[in-house]
């Protein structure tokens, strides 16, 4: 399988195919960008005004590539070549792993993200009287580890912004509401990145299987949620020190200030890159645990040094 998955996410843009290389051409610069076809593994197109040439279709096709169209950056198409309907290989991997993979597999993701809700609660609220008992839930291994870090979370979380009894429910607006337009930011971002490596997120390891529900991409986007969560909190603050009159709610500004998320920069691998790198990263990592059957393979995303002044 070739390895990059190209982002086309400029307003205006045109591409097409010119000696085996996907070329594409920003209204306003003078040179095409290029890149050679047979180094593309999918080609994720987020531009709302983007001109597609029919010979790009067709050699995409003829090099294995998929091109995946978004709303909203929500997929909402999937153009596959007839001989790359499905990756058997990979989805019936999907299909044969185990339970107890399973339970490696979500046990590795639920560890994750309750280190990174630790890591925030500690940069949010460093004298919170909360943190001890949050961090003694991270070194645990208690069967609802991650509903027990949850309730701690929010409540440091609430306290850090100056809410009283904050809860989080995806169905009260305010805050809840910030956190809502983030979290479906952050499920965008996986779906692109799951459908350009070739898995299928209706496969997941713990979320329900539902109609038109995508679990596998519930279940990876976890141990991102905290950034999320970050992102939120900043956006809160600034309007609490600016304009403290101002109702927490989902303007046009904030739906900026939330979609460029996916852009902002983490540590990963001894790296500084974007949260959409390092997702594709943890992705990446996921099916090739699959694929060998090897659970450990695959790394979600804790920082090594966590500075949260970026994501």
């Amino acid at each position: 399988m070739s390895y990059h998955i190209v982002s086309i996410d400029d307003a205006q843009v045109s591409l097409s195919c010119k000696d085996g290389q996907l070329t594409c051409r920003v209204d306003g610069e003078d040179k095409p960008r290029s890149v050679p076809l047979e180094d593309v593994a999918s080609i994720i197109i987020t531009s709302f005004s983007a001109s597609l040439h029919s010979k790009l279709l067709i050699e995409a096709a003829k090099h294995g590539i998929a091109l995946i169209l978004c709303e909203s950056f929500q997929p909402v198409s999937i153009l596959l070549p007839a001989n790359r309907s499905t990756d058997t290989l990979l989805t019936r991997a999907q299909l044969d792993i185990t339970g107890r993979t399973k339970e490696t597999l979500w046990r590795r993701t639920v560890n994750a993200k309750v280190k990174n809700q630790f890591l925030l609660a500690r940069h949010l609220a460093p004298n919170d009287g909360k943190l001890g008992e949050l961090e003694t839930v991270l070194n645990s291994s208690h069967e609802h580890k991650e509903a027990m870090a949850a309730r701690v979370h929010w409540g440091i979380f609430g306290r850090s912004l100056r809410l009283a009894d904050f809860i989080r429910d995806q169905g009260q607006d305010g805050v809840n509401a910030l956190l809502s337009y983030g979290d479906a930011v952050l499920l965008s971002t996986v779906l692109q990145k799951l459908f350009g490596v070739g898995l299928d997120p209706t496969f997941g390891i713990f979320h329900v299987t539902r109609e038109q529900a995508t679990p596998l991409a519930y279940d990876l986007m976890e141990p991102f949620r905290p950034c999320v969560d970050w992102r939120v909190a900043q956006w809160v603050r600034r309007l609490q020190r600016e304009q403290p009159e101002a109702p927490l709610e989902v303007t046009k500004e904030f739906r900026r200030w939330a979609t460029a998320f996916p852009l902002e920069k983490v540590d990963y691998l001894d790296m500084t890159i974007e949260i959409r790198g390092v997702i594709e990263g943890v992705i990446r990592s996921f099916r090739r645990a699959v694929l060998e059957h090897k659970p450990t393979i695959y790394k979600p995303w804790t920082p090594n040094s966590i500075k949260w002044a970026g994501c």
